[in-house]
């Protein structure tokens, strides 16, 4: 069994890149590395694509990065096309940053609209151009406007954004601060991680969660207020993009 592989973006969402060392291929074009800058699907947002270049100096395309099997512990990078790579070899992996950073900025923004709006979130999406939130909620509310205001103030607010960790045992205590009714919190090794928006008593939002995120609000930008859809008898999915 391949061991876990050291996840860079864990401590600096911000890195563009990383030499690592190949551990497997697979049958498919799935290549596993000892560490990566690669962000693999989960909790709604989107693996990240980007290349990988070998000694020869030819890139491999990736086209999404996974966890296999569920495995939270092993990263694969799913090749767009041939790959002739082989296992031992380094190689410099590069983010489509462009990409990752509208992602990193989405999924903030999502963490401001279920503090905006205060209801069990029953799903949701990240899309480097807009997202979405299911809410279990009853009415749609009655003033657009009045959300999207809401949004943009915490935005320019430009409040800090940063992780901490608790134990499991301390998430049981405190049930109230996963907002999410179909994503278990992540989690590692008994403890979990959190994604504290504000500081002190100026904290705006604090939920678990394992994606990557900008360091402050105001690099979100501007955001737009979408649909509101009824998607049930009490869910209603709310859908933002970027104004830019």
């Amino acid at each position: 069994m391949n061991p876990a592989t050291e996840l860079v973006f864990r401590t600096d969402p911000y890195a563009r890149s990383c030499t690592a060392r190949i551990i497997n291929i697979g049958a498919e074009g799935t290549i596993e590395l000892d560490r990566t800058v690669f962000y693999a699907s989960s909790g709604g947002q989107p693996g990240d694509s980007g290349v990988l270049t070998g000694a020869n100096g030819e890139p491999v395309e990736i086209a999404t990065t996974l966890h296999p099997d569920g495995d939270k512990g092993r990263v694969v990078h799913v090749s767009a096309g041939p790959c002739q790579l082989a296992v031992g070899d380094t190689v410099t992996c590069e983010l489509n940053w462009g990409r990752r950073h509208r992602l990193m900025r989405m999924h903030t923004a999502l963490h401001l609209l279920s503090v905006v709006l205060d209801f069990p979130v029953t799903g949701g999406s990240i899309g480097a151009e807009k997202g979405r939130l299911d809410f279990d909620m009853p009415q749609v509310p009655d003033d657009r406007d009045a959300i999207e205001v809401a949004l943009n103030s915490f935005v320019a607010a430009d409040h800090p954004v940063g992780e901490e960790w608790i134990t499991e045992a301390e998430l049981a205590d405190n049930p109230g601060l996963v907002k999410t009714m179909a994503v278990a919190p992540p989690k590692g090794g008994g403890h979990i991680r959190l994604i504290r928006i504000g500081t002190g008593k100026a904290t705006i939002d604090l939920q678990p969660c394992g994606g990557t995120h900008v360091n402050r609000t105001g690099e979100i930008g501007a955001l737009v207020l979408g649909k509101i859809e009824k998607k049930g008898r009490q869910n209603r999915r709310v859908t933002i993009r970027f104004g830019d």
